[in-house]
């Protein structure tokens, strides 16, 4: 023990399972799925101790379904799996999206398409994160590292997810999901519920937007009429198909997130604006991005790391200043799969240096070595 927390020996996917119980959720409804599946085992244990509620779902269409629910029931409430059972989410996600009920869903990634390697690690869930689910829609999606980073991203979840009335998505993969470290957990953490609303009953409007991109949000059962649909809606939350009601709704959905990039987008970056080659990684492999670059740069080698804790949106401010400092020449993406995230930065960079990648989806991790060898090879 430490006078400011406890120190434990966990493994990613028991620091979920801290970080959504000290973060105040108290409904978990999932399906078990291969690596994800200690989540939902220790919440088993936790939520009935604490007076939270846990279920296990026919399947995990049903499971965000759930989630949804008690979300919209007042509870902070979540859901984990891993690539197929996250794939069978999108419809329920959009869902969450339109209808702006906070939840967090945590995908621990392993190898695909389809059932692929269930014991395998990988990063191919990037653009699904994003794109999903159909339709121009708000996501937050968060991608941490290390086994502490797991349980300060997870409270940040949450906190976002009430914050601005969305769905946030947390990346692990197969490796921080199941490595152990010791890690020192803090005696309390930063709270944020959503914001309820000031007006009577009578008044209310689920979706009343003169108070700001984000309505504030009665619990069911509270006296509060609150009609949900998955069709555009009116501020009432009554379906509409006036293109200037559909249009604003739209519009507002993208804003407020687009809006708070500044407050939402976070990165770990060190060397950034002096680098010549700058290596962008997320996740497990930023393990070994970061043992290698500081390997080379003892050999002299001007690099720089950018580790993006939001995948979306992505942290542009820091890329920026990277590319405006005149000294980057090129960048260098590393992620476990054939090509994501690099869209992204391609895209933004937009010709200005090149954007060169290290990609594999063979079920082994990217170790330090493949690394330094590729910097070797684009470094020149």
């Amino acid at each position: 023990m430490s006078k400011d927390g406890r120190v434990l020996l966990l493994s990613g996917n028991e620091a979920v399972a801290q970080g959504a119980v000290a973060v105040g959720c108290r409904f978990f409804a999932g399906y078990p799925i291969t690596p994800s599946s200690e989540i939902a085992e220790q919440l088993s244990l936790i939520m009935p101790r604490i007076g939270g509620k846990f279920i296990q779902m026919e399947d995990e269409i049903a499971s965000i379904a759930a989630v949804i629910g008690a979300s919209l029931a007042g509870v902070k409430s979540m859901t984990a799996t891993s690539g197929p059972g996250y794939s069978l989410k999108q419809e329920n996600i959009g869902y969450a999206a339109l209808t702006e009920v906070p939840c967090v869903i945590f995908n621990v990634q392993r190898g695909g398409p389809s059932t692929g390697l269930p014991t395998s690690p990988a990063q191919a869930d990037v653009l699904q994160a994003k794109w999903g689910t159909h339709g121009d829609h708000p996501v937050i999606v968060l991608a941490p590292t290390y086994v502490r980073e797991v349980f300060d991203l997870t409270v940040r979840a949450f906190n976002l997810s009430e914050e601005y009335r969305v769905p946030v998505v947390v990346l692990l993969d197969e490796i921080n999901a199941h490595m152990r470290e010791k890690v020192e957990l803090p005696a309390s953490v930063e709270i944020v519920d959503r914001t309820k609303p000031t007006v009577s009953p009578e008044e209310y409007k689920p979706y009343d937007t003169s108070f700001g991109d984000i309505p504030p949000m009665a619990n069911y059962g509270e006296g509060y009429r609150f009609h949900v649909t998955g069709l555009m809606h009116d501020a009432t939350g009554f379906p509409s198909g006036d293109a200037k009601i559909v249009g604003a709704c739209q519009e507002r959905l993208l804003r407020k997130i687009d809006a708070n990039v500044d407050k939402i987008a976070a990165s770990k970056c060190r060397f950034h604006e002096e680098a010549e080659t700058l290596v962008i990684s997320f996740g497990s492999t930023a393990r070994s991005v970061n043992h290698a670059v500081a390997e080379l740069r003892e050999e002299g080698l001007k690099l720089g790391t950018l580790r993006p804790l939001t995948l979306f949106p992505f942290p542009l401010k820091e890329l920026e200043q990277a590319l405006s400092s005149g000294k980057t020449k090129r960048i260098l993406v590393v992620e476990l799969n054939m090509g994501q995230l690099i869209l992204e930065i391609q895209r933004y960079v937009a010709g200005r240096v090149p954007v060169l990648g290290l990609h594999k989806a063979d079920g082994e991790p990217i170790t330090p070595e493949e690394v330094v060898d590729r910097i070797r090879e684009v470094h020149r």
